[in-house]
């Protein structure tokens, strides 16, 4: 496992959390081959390692091959399994879970133009078959991966933007089936709560990133580094002035596990780090100037890639009050979360070993 990883998991289970909460439990995670939920998995596979806790997680994933690849630390593990499934079409999960991590769906904007249908259900449907589950099982906890992008377009005097500050959203607008699909899911989970005492509680990521990010998954920070990584100058495909809140992976997978575990039922927490905020076009200097040896710089184009199809929101940082209350502290800057994804990277994936083709996700599923 490489440094960073083993870094960024250590710093997780030092938080102040009731990890005894997992002792002999069973923890299904839906979509565990994202790089936010994959994260989550090897903390509790960790948890096992050095705490003895004998939890046991159940990986929902659509594609096994690149699950087995993901997780190829942990062959053989027998508090590791896999299970096959669209989340769409029904959970084909027999055993009773006493904790639910509801984390599948298309995340990234290349998805949304070409298949919008396939990233509402993934979150419609895929949360109404999970909530069932939960009622039947008498579930402990359930976790909801829902989205920063469900409060559209704030007025500039809601930045930061906390829970119930939102904006406006062209229901009619394909780019929307994200944020509405998970606007509408976030509903029917409170409905949950409220009316069957489902224990769900709904996360609000903004962008996350670090180690495991796919590379080609078409999200800014993705792209950025991934030229960075393969040594390439930055190909900037706008004006840069949209601004964004970036929180490192492990900052993230902290607030996510507090909000399981100390997150009050039917409430929604946003989980971002508003001191980690720049624009897009910063970004894009920042990581050049963090490699001046590499004599890279940012190209600007100023067209979006084809097919992609951009947010029309011009600013997204989030209010964390609510859950600094519950305990949660961020701790990476901007310059300090991209060096450590950055380093990850590079000294994972030689630039000799690829020659000139680029780093992408299917490189590091190998």
């Amino acid at each position: 496992m490489h440094p960073v990883i083993t870094e960024d998991l250590e710093d997780i289970l030092a938080c102040p959390l009731d990890w005894q909460r997992f002792r002999r439990k069973t923890v299904l995670v839906t979509g565990g081959n994202g790089c936010l939920p994959a994260y989550m998995i090897e903390t509790l596979l960790r948890l096992n390692t050095e705490a003895g806790m004998e939890c046991r997680v159940i990986c929902l994933v659509r594609n096994l091959a690149k699950a087995k690849a993901r997780f190829a630390a942990y062959e053989g593990r027998s508090d590791l399994s896999f299970v096959v499934g669209n989340v769409s079409e029904g959970i084909p999960v027999k055993q009773r879970c006493d904790f639910i991590i509801h984390a599948a769906s298309q995340a990234s904007p290349k998805y949304y133009g070409p298949d919008p249908v396939g990233t509402m259900t993934a979150n419609l449907m895929g949360i109404r078959h999970l909530l069932e589950l939960a009622r039947e099982w008498g579930s402990e906890g359930f976790l909801f991966f829902s989205s920063g992008e469900v409060y559209g377009q704030v007025q500039p005097d809601k930045t930061p933007t906390c829970e119930s500050d939102y904006g406006y959203i062209d229901i009619l607008n394909p780019r929307s089936c994200y944020a509405e699909a998970k606007r509408a899911a976030e509903t029917l989970a409170v409905c949950y709560a409220q009316q069957f005492q489902v224990p769900c509680v709904i996360v609000r990521p903004f962008h996350t990133y670090g180690p495991g990010m796919a590379l080609d998954d078409g999200r800014v920070y993705a792209d950025f580094v991934n030229d960075i990584v393969n040594k390439r100058n930055i190909v900037m495909r706008s004006d840069g002035s949209a601004v964004r809140a970036f929180c490192y992976l492990s900052d993230g997978v902290k607030a996510f596990f507090t909000i399981l575990l100390k997150g009050r039922p039917g409430e929604a927490y946003n989980a971002g780090n508003p001191a980690a905020v720049c624009s897009i076009g910063e970004l894009a200097e920042t990581l050049v100037s963090l490699f001046p040896e590499w004599n890279l710089s940012v190209e600007k184009l100023g067209s979006p890639k084809d097919g992609y199809l951009a947010s029309p929101v011009s600013m997204s940082v989030p209010n964390v009050d609510r859950l600094i209350a519950l305990g949660w502290r961020a701790r990476y800057s901007v310059m300090e979360g991209f060096a450590r994804s950055v380093r990850y990277f590079t000294e994972r994936f030689p630039s000799s070993a690829f020659g000139t083709e680029a780093v992408t996700c299917e490189a590091y599923s190998k």
